[in-house]
């Protein structure tokens, strides 16, 4: 009996020590490839961010093409593709008169580095970084979160508060998501990475708009919806009805550029 135990333990523990080293390739889907402003964002000027430990990540800079209106945005992606996937967002916001910072984390397009909760926070530390060392007044920024970006943005928001936040499509936390899409696993036992929005969510007092689909496949509405609901601050929830994770209304459309539309009206 004592053998067959052993073997049946041994047997689990292989996939799940399997699963415990490689589960950052379930989470992170960069697209390694460097992107070309001049086939898809002919506004945008490359820079280059300095991360806390190293890293030198290429970045876009969008200035506005229309009215400025003083306000900054800095969008934090989800876990895939590169910038060039947020370019007709940017060119969206810019035609607004708001200038744009487009981030790529370590490891995506053509980025050093390997993607990690601690790693990607570096990453938008940087950026922020480079936006107040160019005269961006913080009470002037807008952190904008994609997805897994709304839970580096909520990060970024808890130890450096910006004028406003968006989170477009946030969850709870991470373990919440995988649960759902695991459902047989101990996702919270093996997960090493976090992001627990919700908390830190309910520590934030600045004006937020929380945006989300209604037929969000890959994060279930109603952990939207809870991230909302846990704000401190004043927040604005806009759902986008029949809008699944990755349409196009959840990348670009009219709901989501006048969320931070009428989020940037409140720091005038």
């Amino acid at each position: 009996m004592l053998s067959a135990g052993l073997v049946m333990l041994g047997a689990l523990a292989a996939p799940l020590t399997a699963l415990w080293l490689l589960q950052r390739r379930l989470i992170y889907f960069p697209d390694t490839t460097i992107p070309n402003p001049a086939s898809v964002l002919s506004t945008a000027q490359e820079i280059t961010l300095r991360t806390g430990d190293g890293l030198a990540l290429g970045a876009w800079h969008v200035a506005p093409t229309g009215t400025g209106c003083g306000v900054t945005v800095l969008i934090m992606p989800g876990n895939g593709g590169s910038r060039d996937l947020r370019a007709p967002l940017a060119r969206r916001l810019a035609a607004k008169g708001f200038a744009v910072l487009l981030l790529d984390y370590r490891g995506y397009a053509g980025n050093p580095g390997s993607p990690s909760e601690t790693g990607l926070l570096a990453d938008a530390r940087a950026a922020r970084a480079y936006l107040v060392d160019h005269g961006v007044a913080p009470d002037r920024l807008i952190y904008f979160g994609e997805s897994l970006g709304a839970a580096v943005a909520t990060r970024l928001a808890a130890e450096q508060p910006p004028g406003g936040l968006v989170l477009r499509s946030p969850f709870t936390d991470l373990a919440a998501v995988g649960a759902r899409h695991y459902p047989l696993l101990p996702v919270r036992l093996l997960l090493r990475d976090r992001f627990p929005v919700a908390k830190l969510i309910s520590q934030i007092r600045v004006p937020t708009a929380v945006v989300y689909g209604s037929a969000d496949t890959i994060v279930p509405p109603e952990q939207s919806a809870a991230v909302a609901a846990a704000a401190a601050g004043p927040v604005r929830v806009i759902e986008v009805v029949g809008a699944d994770h990755n349409d196009a209304a959840l990348l670009e459309s009219n709901e989501l550029v006048a969320a931070v539309v009428d989020l940037a009206q409140l720091l005038t």
